[in-house]
């Protein structure tokens, strides 16, 4: 433990959560690597079946290192090992279900499908090994009306309402500015198969794991849902602006915004004694939050024309130490360099490239993740093949 970490979080020596757990990777892209990432980071050993000479389509898309490499493809495959298969070789094959009987997990983000296709259907591989869990992510699950239906982070975003809420009521509907579905259904995979390991540990019982990228976004969704289910009201896009309280927006300073979000009537309160608008709270249109949002306008002009009359960041000093809710609208290049980030470990060098550290801290175990660099193509190949290689009396 130390000053910067007092909980030892980033400890190396600690030893890891799923330190055992086997996972048999058959994902590309970003939804289903996400997923195993997060695995490999809480030290599951991730085998990553890739196909002969081509790889993880990300492998071929930038940007791209000075040696030629991915980083698309390095930040999500930290941690894992990497096997070239060819999934219509019968020899292959045979490798591929030798590995699949000593694992732990099995996860797959081909359409519904392609795993029958293959012979490896989730229900039966489940059958076969009944301790065994099959987790696929897909963008709409495995059964529905849409279920066979291709699709991308950009599809579903649009699909899910996501794109629809992102804006400026006088502008188009926004794709948000990550990959947030794929995203989702990778960490949605992760906490169902670190559900399904729970489950298997009380009840002996393996089972399938169906994660969709819809279903995972759809929830992400709360705010337009109080809308939509309770109030039977068609929400709109609102900018920076939160729809149930305020002021929780962007705000004009001097030189750039700043984010203000209060949350009540105290918070409010002590705002505006920070800013000099004392008058602010006796007033009828801003006594409580319904006041406030009915007349969210009015508020805005009012805090701005105190707020720029400085900068951004000596009205985040005064409201930080007032101790209201704030922060400078940041660039991601500003975020890396924040210390918060630093001593959180949530950037680490790991095989001479800077990667995402795990967001998962636990006091017990190693939160530190992966330190394995992304695997080159088949780097690991030869090796498992003689670990797993199919024996007949076996």
């Amino acid at each position: 433990m130390t000053e910067r970490d007092p909980g030892g979080y980033l400890d190396p020596t600690k030893p890891q959560a799923l330190e055992g757990i086997t996972v048999v990777d058959f994902t590309r892209v970003l939804a289903g690597p996400t997923c195993t990432r997060m695995l490999a980071d809480a030290g599951a050993r991730v085998i990553k079946i890739e196909r002969p000479g081509v790889g993880d389509d990300t492998r071929q898309m930038g940007p791209f290192a000075d040696d030629g490499s991915s980083e698309y493809y390095r930040l999500a495959n930290v941690g894992k090992e990497s096997i070239a298969v060819d999934l219509k070789d019968p020899d292959d094959m045979a490798l591929v279900r030798s590995m699949i009987k000593h694992a732990d997990v099995v996860v797959e983000n081909f359409r519904p499908g392609v795993m029958a296709g293959l012979g490896l259907a989730p229900d039966d591989l489940v059958a076969q090994h009944p301790r065994l869990i099959v987790c696929s992510i897909s963008g709409f699950g495995q059964y529905g009306p849409m279920h066979e239906e291709p699709a991308y982070d950009t599809v579903v975003q649009a699909l899910a309402g996501i794109m629809d809420a992102t804006g400026w009521p006088d502008d188009r509907p926004t794709r948000v500015g990550t990959s947030i579905s794929d995203i989702a259904g990778g960490v949605m995979g992760y906490c169902g198969i670190v559900t399904a390991l729970v489950a298997r540990e009380r009840t002996g019982r393996g089972t399938t794991v169906d994660i969709a990228m819809l279903d995972s976004t759809f929830v992400l969704m709360q705010q337009c849902l109080m809308d939509v289910l309770g109030r039977r009201v068609r929400p709109t896009r609102l900018g920076n602006r939160h729809p149930f309280m305020y002021p929780f927006d962007t705000f004009e300073c001097s030189d750039r915004p700043i984010a203000i979000a209060v949350g009540n009537d105290r918070l409010f309160e002590t705002l505006c004694n920070a800013m000099g608008l004392t008058h602010l709270p006796a007033d009828a249109r801003f006594a409580t939050n319904v006041d406030r949002c009915a007349n969210h306008v009015e508020l805005k002009t009012a805090m701005e024309k105190v707020l720029r009359t400085d900068t951004c960041e000596r009205w985040r000093g005064r409201l930080v130490d007032a101790g209201v809710p704030v922060g400078m609208v940041l660039n991601i290049e500003d975020t890396c360099k924040l210390d918060q980030i630093a001593v959180r470990g949530m950037i680490k060098n790991v095989g001479g490239f800077d990667v995402t550290g795990t967001p998962l801290k636990f006091g017990t175990w190693d939160s530190v993740g992966a330190t394995i660099p992304s695997p080159d193509l088949d780097d690991c190949g030869e090796l498992l093949r003689r670990e797993f290689a199919p024996r007949p009396d076996a």
